[in-house]
């Protein structure tokens, strides 16, 4: 099928979920659940050749996020088992006024009708995606990366029979064939197909949808988090947010990729971090974070110079870029030049620090003394995600069930009229 055939079957799907009740999208959404533990050695053997096929071509890194487990598996089953706990969006009266003139004016949230999502070598975004999709009522229509594409092809496959077990059309959720660009260019220009696009990946892939799409769309923006160490910071507190900002998972979006340092403390506090992200890790067998260093920085400790680029570059590797600043004003200046809006941490026991921080740094999500890690749907209680959003409107940080419906207006009368 080509992809147009791909959209215009979701399209001819949705119906069905449009008049299913939330008993039945939920029955749905644990069948889907149950299939892909059922047929988790189908989907394990696909991993297996989408790993073969991407050693030596993509980084080691890169390779841990396409890499499937049985534990992961069994925490997608469980991330959509979590979204069918969650109350259901579609339906829900946002606001009720009561004119004058006896009308009745209800803004009701509603779904979206067929989301395409364009993502990349994350095999756990395709049961993500469409259970979020689902319970918003919408059909959803995935196109994976190819480096991970039999593996996405055997999720859709097992989601699929769910679905059908659970008395829904298959096509509600279906996987783009083609893998070259033209398909991400189909869905781009898809008007009157595709009701929503979301681009959830680099920055690369962000930017060809967001000047090229002619649907629209929600920008999930890249993630360059940055983490400041105030003078007045907690330093062993500092150390274990850095730490975990930085290392426990490199390779996603929330990950930190620019530390700043209070001059102040800078000299005390900069071969605190030199130890514990390098010397330690090394001496413990872990890949050890390589310091890119402003001449500031470079005059404490050793490391690798900054380059001009290296203040806003998303690594996702084990490569932090760190910079000394003055004041917290400064380090709020710096952020505002080189952040993407994703998500940015303080650490301070000053008041003062902590409020000026969180009023002057424009990004999604801001973090008072703990790790920039959290910016996830689970760990914000709304389920898995679709994704980061960095824009501003209708949506804004991690996308739940909510940010995936939109609404109409309901006017009830009995016999007005104007």
């Amino acid at each position: 099928m080509t992809t147009f055939d791909i959209l215009r079957a979701a399209r001819a799907a949705w119906p069905a979920l449009q008049n299913a009740d939330t008993e039945k999208k939920n029955a749905a959404l644990n069948a889907m659940a149950d299939a892909l533990i059922d047929h988790r050695a189908d989907i394990l053997a696909a991993n297996d050749a989408d790993m073969d096929a991407a050693k030596g071509r993509i980084s080691e890194v890169m390779l841990d996020r396409l890499q499937l487990t049985p534990d992961r598996i069994e925490g997608m089953a469980r991330g959509i088992r979590e979204v069918a706990a969650l109350p259901d969006p579609v339906g829900a009266v946002i606001s009720r006024v009561e004119r004058p003139n006896g009308l009745v004016i209800e803004r009701t949230r509603v779904a979206m009708g067929v989301i395409a999502i364009i993502y990349e070598s994350r095999p756990n975004v395709t049961s993500d995606a469409a259970a979020l999709a689902l319970k918003a009522g919408s059909a959803c229509v995935l196109r994976g990366g190819k480096e991970a594409f039999r593996s996405a092809n055997a999720i859709v496959a097992a989601l699929q029979k769910g679905l059908e077990a659970a008395g829904l059309p298959g096509a509600l959720v279906q996987l783009v064939q083609d893998t070259t660009r033209q398909s991400a260019t189909d869905l781009m220009q898809a008007v009157g197909l595709v009701d929503l696009l979301i681009p959830r990946g680099g920055a690369g892939l962000i930017r060809a949808v967001t000047e090229n799409a002619k649907v629209p769309c929600i920008q999930t923006g890249t993630g360059i988090c940055h983490v400041y160490v105030d003078a007045a910071a907690d330093q062993a507190m500092a150390l274990d947010i850095i730490e975990n900002a930085k290392t426990s998972r490199p390779s996603v979006c929330n990950a930190e990729e620019v530390l700043l340092v209070h001059a102040a403390v800078a000299k005390e506090f900069l071969p605190k971090v030199k130890a514990r992200l390098a010397d330690e890790r090394a001496a413990e067998g872990l890949t050890p974070v390589e310091l890119r260093l402003d001449e500031r920085a470079a005059a404490i400790i050793p490391g690798t110079p900054a380059g001009p680029q290296d203040f806003d570059t998303e690594f996702l590797d084990y490569i932090l870029a760190v910079g000394v600043v003055d004041s917290a004003e400064a380090a709020i200046r710096h952020i505002a030049l080189h952040s993407t809006g994703h998500s940015e941490a303080v650490v301070s026991a000053d008041p003062a620090v902590l409020a000026a921080f969180s009023r002057g740094v424009d990004s999604a999500a801001v973090y008072l003394n703990c790790s920039t890690r959290f910016t996830d749907g689970g760990e914000f209680g709304l389920g898995c995600e679709m994704g980061i959003s960095t824009q501003k409107l209708h949506a804004r940080g991690p996308m739940g069930l909510e940010e995936l419906t939109t609404y109409k207006y309901i006017v009830k009368g009995s016999g007005q009229v104007r």
